[in-house]
């Protein structure tokens, strides 16, 4: 009451620091609310595809993000979540906000050695997937300070995946038998947390990072985890692999006095 009393004779309008995340593919437009003239943006791009009888699974999606980017209340601004591919002929969808060059999380291509890229103040790249005897796993998402797993061949084969960096989503595995292959891990819009492990036999799903879920194993589909998993492709088994979707993530300070910064600065939900 005291607060509002106060503004009402100040003139100064009390804004909450807040966010807001768009975790579903499509077009949107962001409202910038009074009081508020500047913010932070993460955003990442969907995982890539797979299938059965590809020679590689998909790329991670990547992560990037932007602090104190100036906005006007009042103004609309353009937000894309990028979808994650259904097929292994179908690459993951950019996430960004305002425009590709401002912030991006690039999609991760399908059957590639190379994760999604991203644009900028910080970010990673998504892991990229092997091609061994038609058998890939997914690559994880990108991190807030480094790169995504890189997705392994079969077990025993020497083409390991590799964890995470910087926050990012491990690789997937394929166990002895060639059947049960592993999705990549996602990796999460809160900010900057632990890295995601790589898939190991007999649990080849890479694990997400900065509380991304982890991928799913492929029998029969190996998912990519959210957000932006590369999926896993297969010699045996059936259906497609799907890469984990993207998301956009908006926060600001507010008139509270809290700084708000990726990767890692009250991050959370407030």
């Amino acid at each position: 009451m005291f607060a509002a009393i106060n503004s009402f004779i100040t003139g100064v309008i009390n804004v909450p620091a807040s966010q807001q995340a768009y975790t579903t593919a499509g077009t949107y437009s962001w409202t910038c609310p009074v009081g508020v003239n500047s913010v932070s943006v993460v955003c990442v791009g969907g995982g890539g595809g797979g299938s059965t009888g590809s020679a590689t699974g998909g790329g991670g999606g990547g992560l990037g993000y932007i602090n104190s980017y100036s906005v006007t209340p009042g103004n609309t601004y353009t937000v894309v979540v990028g979808d994650g591919g259904t097929t292994s002929t179908s690459s993951g969808g950019d996430s960004y906000f305002v425009s590709t060059s401002v912030v991006k999380g690039g999609g991760g291509p399908s059957r590639s050695s190379s994760g999604g890229t991203y644009t900028g103040d910080g970010g990673g790249n998504g892991g990229g997937s092997v091609d061994y005897g038609n058998t890939g796993c997914g690559g994880g998402a990108g991190g807030y300070s480094g790169n995504g797993g890189t997705g392994g061949g079969y077990y025993g084969s020497g083409y390991v995946p590799t964890a995470g960096s910087g926050g990012g989503g491990g690789g997937g595995y394929t166990s002895t038998d060639y059947i049960i292959t592993g999705g990549g891990g996602g990796v999460g819009i809160l900010g900057e947390g632990s890295s995601g492990a790589a898939g190991t036999d007999p649990s080849p799903s890479g694990k997400g990072g900065s509380g991304g879920s982890n991928g799913q194993e492929r029998n029969p589909s190996g998912n990519g985890g959210a957000y932006g998993g590369g999926a896993s492709s297969a010699h045996y088994g059936s259906g497609n692999g799907i890469g984990g979707g993207g998301a956009v993530r908006i926060i600001w300070s507010g008139t509270s006095g809290t700084t708000r910064a990726f990767p890692s600065t009250n991050t959370g939900d407030l």
